[in-house]
């Protein structure tokens, strides 16, 4: 082979070998999960597999949430039936026949991701968890959530319940704009009580990011054994919102806190 037809092939793989150099060095935070999303505003600074099916936990209760604020009463009392007491997982421990407000059942669900107050509320909406999970499905489809499917409502692994960090993403931020969303994710402490008053629940968020890093305002932690450890964390600065997701992430508080820092490093830099 002569010599002017091999350096046009040796640069295309230069070229190439480059082009992959460059783009892992652009990603600070290959193995923090299994996929992620970072959006600074309305712009993706990072993003890995992002349209990934993978089993989404208790990040499942942002939709959950979502169809109850849309149709809810918020200071409607629920009764708590039989299959939402049994409930397991995180949970208040909620018994047949109590009655909460849906406020109160909301904050339980997304403070401390209450498996309990999140069935209870299926129960009250649809009449049951399973026609709940049906509407969760049709909004999905309507708002154009197409890695996401739901088989239940607070989270639990099961065959064929799977979202993706593109659309959680998506998701988180239609409910944002609810200020009455907005407001619970934000909360790190919050005291409850039954109808009646006879029993008091307080409430400390498992999102360790709030009140600990600077300028976290929310939105919601989950696990389970098949889906890891899950987190959607929104931190504002300056005007500035970050919001990121993360999938299967084996150290997300750590891992969160560097990836949202360096975020809001850069964003500084390109101003």
């Amino acid at each position: 082979m002569r010599w002017h037809a091999i350096w046009p092939l040796a640069g295309c793989l230069l070229g190439c070998l480059l082009g992959v150099s460059q783009a892992a060095a652009q990603d600070e935070f290959p193995r923090v999960a299994a996929a992620y999303l970072l959006k600074v505003g309305d712009t993706v600074l990072w993003k890995k597999a992002e349209h990934k099916h993978l089993p989404p936990a208790s990040l499942t209760k942002i939709m959950t949430a979502l169809l109850v604020l849309e149709s809810a009463d918020l200071q409607t009392r629920v009764v708590v039936h039989a299959d939402a007491s049994a409930e397991s997982g995180s949970r208040l421990g909620l018994k047949p026949g109590e009655q909460l407000r849906v406020a109160d059942l909301l904050a339980a669900m997304l403070i401390v991701s209450a498996n309990d107050a999140c069935h209870a509320l299926a129960d009250q909406l649809a009449g049951s968890e399973a026609r709940f999970v049906e509407l969760m499905n049709r909004r999905a489809s309507e708002w154009g959530l197409q890695d996401t499917r739901f088989v239940n409502a607070c989270g639990h692994d099961a065959d064929g319940h799977y979202s993706s960090a593109h659309d959680l993403a998506l998701l988180t931020e239609r409910a944002l704009q609810n200020e009455v969303f907005a407001a619970i994710v934000a909360q790190r402490r919050l005291e409850i009580v039954l109808a009646d008053g006879s029993r008091r629940f307080r409430l400390e968020n498992h999102n360790a990011l709030i009140g600990r890093l600077r300028g976290a305002a929310g939105v919601k932690s989950g696990y389970t054994q098949h889906a890891g450890k899950c987190l959607i964390a929104l931190v504002e600065r300056g005007g500035v919102r970050v919001l990121l997701v993360m999938l299967n992430a084996p150290n997300r508080w750590w891992d969160a806190d560097a990836m949202l820092n360096r975020a809001f490093e850069q964003n500084a830099h390109a101003s």
